[in-house]
């Protein structure tokens, strides 16, 4: 063989000891001695942030269609602060305790939107519109498009949800800005169908923790199928680089 061919050749790559050897002679502890990751089973927070927008929606809804009187406004805030912030805030909480930033997000935005919704409405004299509670509720309607964007990559029902609540903040901030009633009956209507999808969306989430199984479709796809077919080994695949686990958010 010529000195040509020989300096052609592939040179073998030289490769230093890994952390963990180095970790070892130097006497420290190597990452697999020194980190324990502990996984608490919880039970799924969806179906309970669900139930709580339905609720929501559909008081909400019944306000804006003229189904209850303008001066039970103040009855309408109460069940909007007393029960549907506190369901949606848990459900926001558990969905980070389960590393589902996806629904801990979108759980979060809509608690703090109904809060400051019930809060006007119980401060506000009955049949007024806010200005300023029109520009909150389009900030809203875009903060929810977030979370919805993310879970169309695994979750299409949930993703509807959000969507779709994401529409009902946007037509009832017009509202508010407008002081239509054109806009108000929209946003009604928009309501009641948000209802109705986030029931559905409940009672299917609701019956897959419990079954283990799906019996109502959600359109699982992804990473959303391979969180509910797929092994142990799967979910922790790709552990180390989730928040808690790794050093920066």
């Amino acid at each position: 063989m010529n000195e040509t061919a020989m300096e052609e050749m592939p040179r073998p790559r030289l490769r230093g000891p890994s952390a963990e050897a180095v970790a070892r002679v130097e006497g420290r502890p190597t990452v697999t001695e020194a980190t324990r990751i502990v996984l608490r089973p919880i039970a799924g927070p969806l179906a309970l942030g669900f139930i709580g927008l339905t609720m929501a929606t559909v008081v909400v809804a019944a306000l804006q269609l003229g189904w209850v009187a303008p001066s039970r406004q103040v009855q309408v805030a109460i069940v909007l602060v007393a029960f549907v912030v506190p369901l949606q805030a848990m459900a926001s909480v558990f969905g980070f305790l389960g590393r589902d930033g996806v629904a801990a997000t979108g759980m979060g935005v809509l608690a703090g939107t109904w809060g400051v919704v019930g809060w006007m409405l119980a401060t506000s004299p009955p049949g007024s519109t806010s200005p300023l509670l029109g520009i909150v509720l389009l900030v809203a309607a875009t903060a929810m498009l977030l979370p919805a964007s993310a879970a169309f990559a695994s979750k299409l029902v949930p993703a509807l949800v959000l969507t779709t609540a994401a529409a009902r903040f946007a037509v009832t901030g017009v509202y508010q800005l407008t002081g239509s009633a054109t806009w108000e009956r929209a946003a009604g209507w928009v309501g009641l169908a948000l209802g109705i999808l986030a029931i559905y969306a409940a009672w299917a989430t609701q019956l897959e923790d419990v079954l283990g199984k799906t019996i109502l479709p959600t359109a699982r796809r992804g990473k959303g199928r391979a969180a509910v077919r797929g092994t142990l080994t799967d979910q922790v695949a790709e552990l180390r680089h989730e928040g808690g686990v790794r050093q920066q958010l």
